[in-house]
């Protein structure tokens, strides 16, 4: 899994035809909301299992932020699983984002990357359990789309790129979007069992049941948001990605889970239940907290548990490695193998059989190791490389991306050396899948170049969420929102939103082949999208011997 923010801070396809957007969804938008850009009508109101929740109207998109689908997670409730918000009467105010997460925030020293992303920290709280929901209208059938955000399982929120707002799907592809927020780092994943008792079983992976309460509010409650609970289809990128990997495997959400997509991330090698029990007896250890007083970490602020963990973390861990995943478990913040919550290494060490029958999604961006402050000469480039993989390799990798890419930059092509890695590794959970013999997994490589900055960006991580969300205009800092752009992006978000109501992402305009792991059918995302055996496969294959 790529490290987001280190990577960060360090056109519909011609050829391809148009599917035209969805509109006059009954009760898309009321008689008096007609002519008004956003609204706020008495019919904005849908109801929930703890009490109805308030939302508005855009553009005949209905629209609930923050909606509660767990408690308040401080306090008595930290490192328990998420308990059921206290229910209400009068309509819940669902009109702006929830807290997020506790977590280290973006410093926006990389300002050229700022521009391209268009971050935006919001405010962070423990009462973090809320989701968002886009829907054209609050009755219907419609296919389900739940996006776990990115930042590996430290940071992150689902609103903190702007390509994450769901409007366009809802407005074109007569989908329900949803996007929820939960706990991370140490507030998600702190195995406390031995100081709290067996209440704390579950404090190694909350983050991750968290994931799963959410899921389960999908499936209690959607249907009166227009949605149907038997389509739901999960989808992350980056550690979200990895996030739908773990879900994947987890027997807790067998049933609520139809398809899935993984985007530039899944997978990774997971820590014991042992390790991650060490790892949170040696914290305890550093912040002077008796052994069994929980209530002293609960009241305790944020950023001393987390800088705690941290240290502890770094000690157990060792370096990471110059170049690619771990391939061994590192502890901390990310999920456990601790036989329970978590019964396999999904997608790491197995395709999980909870989830055979679940389509899957998944591929990755081509210029992956983007970050603007690096902009070597060729001879730096070989120089970097040499040191982490041996001159003769690094030369063979070289010749093979500048011949396979000529009109690319050298800087351009040295950021895509980690978009190889993310070729690889989808390659193995590409066969993992494709052994099961169960449902088809589909494979796709996002290289369409960016306008901006000169062009030398490429396509970098999670430059794909603009068009997979259709959000070209709402992103116009990263994709220029060229009318080639905006092809794109209704050409890739009908292929997202085909998938969720299939389990196919072919389509009138997009004929895509499920892949398997000889041939690696692959469909590339570009100016002209097109299927492809195998797209940089020369160059991926040197990485690997």
């Amino acid at each position: 899994m790529v490290n987001r923010r280190r990577a960060m801070l360090g056109s519909m396809c011609a050829g391809a035809g148009l599917l035209l957007p969805r509109r006059g969804s009954a009760g898309a938008a009321t008689t008096a909301a007609a002519g008004a850009r956003c609204s706020t009508p008495r019919d904005a109101v849908a109801s929930t299992q703890y009490g109805p929740v308030r939302g508005y109207v855009e553009d005949g998109v209905y629209i609930f932020k923050g909606v509660p689908y767990g408690a308040d997670t401080g306090g008595e409730n930290r490192w328990l699983p998420a308990k059921a918000p206290a229910r209400w009467t009068d309509p819940y105010p669902a009109l702006a984002y929830g807290a997020n997460s506790p977590q280290t925030l973006h410093d926006f020293r990389a300002r050229e990357h700022t521009f391209l992303q268009q971050w935006t920290d919001g405010f962070l709280g423990e009462d973090m359990l809320k989701l968002n929901i886009w829907t054209p209208a609050l009755s219907g059938n419609r296919p389900v789309m739940v996006y776990f955000h990115g930042g590996g399982f430290s940071f992150g929120s689902s609103y903190e790129l702007a390509s994450h707002d769901g409007a366009q799907m809802a407005r074109h592809h007569d989908v329900v979007q949803v996007s929820i927020n939960h706990r991370l780092n140490v507030l998600g994943f702190l195995d406390l069992t031995e100081v709290g008792g067996s209440a704390y079983a579950e404090s190694v992976n909350v983050s991750m049941t968290d994931c799963i309460a959410a899921l389960r509010w999908v499936q209690e409650n959607i249907a009166r948001f227009g949605g149907n609970p038997d389509k739901v289809m999960i989808y992350g990128q980056s550690g979200g990605g990895s996030k739908v990997t773990t879900l994947l495997g987890m027997p807790s959400g067998k049933g609520m889970i139809h398809r899935a997509a993984v985007q530039s991330g899944g997978g990774g090698a997971l820590p014991s239940a042992e390790q991650s029990r060490e790892f949170g007896r040696r914290v305890v250890r550093e912040l002077g907290i008796g052994p069994r007083d929980i209530a002293a970490l609960q009241r305790m602020e944020w950023k001393p548990l987390f800088e705690a963990g941290n240290k502890v973390a770094d000690a157990m861990n060792g370096p990471r490695p110059a170049m690619g995943p771990a391939l061994t478990p590192r502890v901390g913040w990310n999920p456990t193998l601790d036989g329970e919550v978590i019964t396999v290494a999904s997608f790491s060490a197995v395709a999980p059989e909870v989830s055979r029958n679940v389509p899957l999604l998944i591929g990755n961006t081509s210029e992956e190791g983007m970050r603007w402050g690096y902009d070597p000469s060729e001879a730096r480039w070989r120089a970097d490389l040499s040191a982490q993989m041996g001159s003769a390799k690094a030369d063979r990798l070289i010749a093979a991306m500048k011949k396979a890419h000529p009109e690319k930059a050298t800087r351009t092509l040295a950021y895509g050396v980690q978009g190889l890695m993310n070729r690889n590794r989808v390659q193995d959970m590409v066969r993992l899948k494709h052994a099961q013999g169960g449902a088809p997994v589909y494979q796709y490589l996002f290289q369409w170049q960016s306008p901006q900055l000169g062009g030398v960006a490429g396509a970098w991580h999670t430059a794909e969420l603009a068009f997979c969300f259709d959000n070209t205009a709402l992103c116009a800092q990263g994709t220029g929102n060229t009318p080639g752009a905006q092809r794109l992006a209704r050409t890739m978000a009908t292929a997202w939103a085909t998938f969720a109501r299939t389990g196919n992402p072919s389509h009138s305009g997009l004929a895509w082949a499920a892949t398997d792991p000889h041939r690696c059918q692959t469909m590339v995302f570009d100016e002209t999208c097109r299927m492809v055996d195998d797209p940089e496969g020369e160059a991926r294959r040197i990485l690997l011997s």
